[in-house]
């Protein structure tokens, strides 16, 4: 299987560094949701616009809000 961003070998849906980042994404949700009582998509838009979010996981977030259109 391959990486849905890169095409490199898949872990599950992603390759180990896109992976990585899906993680931590899927992690760092609940703290955001208490604090700010934010949705899913609301949430990822604000991961894309933070300055201080990494490319891989820029990537996931963008592959993440393109697949729930």
């Amino acid at each position: 299987m391959k990486c849905r961003i890169c095409n490199r070998e898949a872990v599950e849906k992603y390759c180990e560094l896109h992976e990585k980042a899906y993680r931590s994404i899927v992690q760092n949700y609940d703290d955001w949701k208490r604090a700010m009582d934010i949705s899913w998509k609301e949430y990822l838009n604000e991961v894309l616009k933070n300055p201080y979010t990494g490319s891989w996981a820029k990537e996931v977030a963008e592959n993440l809000i393109s697949e729930k259109k």
